[in-house]
């Protein structure tokens, strides 16, 4: 039996289970259209959710900062790879977000590794929401603190946990601001005053709220904001907002940030020009929202169960794997890019499609949509 034996009796597994993945190479791309094999099909699953990644004027920004610097950084910030646009776009965070400092890592996902490495570890306790993005469980469990889960959403039980919890040095309460996956919101209110009442620290992810739902929060003492610029920043990597202190302790602290390579410089400054853009205008947002509610409205007669979405994700749940796939490629057939999402990112029994409404989506798209989802919604029932 060779070595790698093992790793062709996985694949199997995960196929005969029907979760085996494939990359489907985009060919052309922009707006609510893309070309995959030749066909063009209407995007459902973007996390573009402004159409900031194909703005003329984010490119024109891009363009400008490319001539002048080349594709690469060079380096991690704190060695040669700090460029002005880097701290540029630091400081246009702070301003947007409302707090003192900032600091961009590459990704979201190293962001959050980061900042939980940095802030926690041994005889300290992160307290997640069960619903959370596994960035944020990755980074408890790099942490080394002790992990805490309350059930999705769950106050109630947020504050039994928080009563059992006061032997801990530190704690950090982190949760997604709106939910990947079900695309419900969290009750910041209480949160800000729970995290509060029990001396604990309160870091948000703003992931897929950034442009879309303003964040309102007036004691910002006890509050961190994560962030991305890949969804609809529409650019790439991750941020964090808070305190001069905060930001200061991450640069020294956050291996995610001291050992990798700095942003391109013009991916900077493409999320430079996003941020002026939704700074001063607002109708990308009113768009999308629009959309949203039209999609809701017109998705109301069928019946699917969103798991109570009130955002641009809305997920349709199926259950099972295999159906889920099934679904996904019917709707590819008929012209609709809508991926299915399966173990492990969501539990087991919980498979779904994960639709996403954009601003670049016209009424007709949405339309055309309804009318594939009311035959399948028909297959279903018979």
């Amino acid at each position: 039996m060779g070595i790698f034996d093992f790793i062709k009796e996985e694949l199997d597994e995960i196929r005969s289970q029907g979760l085996f993945r494939a990359l489907n190479p985009i060919e052309e791309g922009r707006g609510a259209k893309v070309k995959i094999k030749g066909r063009t099909l209407i995007n459902f699953c973007s996390n573009n959710y402004l159409g900031l990644a194909g703005d003329p004027r984010v490119i024109r920004k891009t363009k400008e900062i490319l001539k002048k610097y080349g594709v690469g950084s060079g380096a991690s910030r704190l060695v040669s790879g700090n460029y002005d646009v880097h701290e540029e776009l630091e400081a246009k965070i702070s301003e947007y977000e409302r707090t003192p400092a900032s600091i961009v890592f590459p990704t979201g996902y190293m962001a959050n590794l980061g900042t939980m490495q940095a802030l926690v570890g041994p005889g300290d306790a992160v307290i997640i929401d069960r619903l959370n993005h596994a960035s944020i469980i990755d980074g408890a469990r790099l942490s080394r603190a002790k992990l805490l889960v309350y059930p999705h959403k769950d106050m109630q039980q947020l504050e039994k946990t928080l009563q059992g919890s006061e032997s801990f040095k530190k704690r950090l309460i982190v949760t997604d601001y709106i939910f990947s996956m079900d695309g419900d919101i969290a009750p910041i209110d209480k949160l800000i005053e729970l995290a509060k009442k029990y001396k604990a620290m309160l870091m948000l992810d703003t992931a897929h709220s950034t442009g879309i739902l303003d964040l309102k929060v007036k004691d910002m003492s006890n509050v961190i904001i994560m962030g991305t610029l890949s969804k609809s920043i529409g650019s790439l990597g991750g941020f964090v907002s808070g305190s001069q202190n905060l930001i200061d302790l991450l640069r020294n602290k956050a291996r995610s940030f001291i050992y990798t390579t700095a942003l391109p410089p013009a991916i900077a400054a493409a999320s430079i020009a996003s941020f002026d853009i939704i700074s001063r205008d607002c109708s990308l947002k009113e768009k999308l929202w629009d959309n949203v509610n039209y999609l809701k409205k017109k998705i109301k007669p069928l019946n699917f169960d969103l798991l109570g979405s009130e955002t641009q994700i809305v997920p349709f749940m199926i259950g099972d794997a295999r159906r889920a796939v099934e679904i996904s490629n019917s709707l590819f057939s008929s012209g609709i890019f809508l991926s299915a999402i399966r173990p492990p990112t969501v539990p087991k029994g919980t498979s779904r499609l994960r639709l996403t409404v954009t601003a670049m989506h016209a009424k007709s798209d949405i339309d055309y949509l309804i009318s594939k989802l009311s035959r399948i919604k028909g297959v279903n029932r018979g």
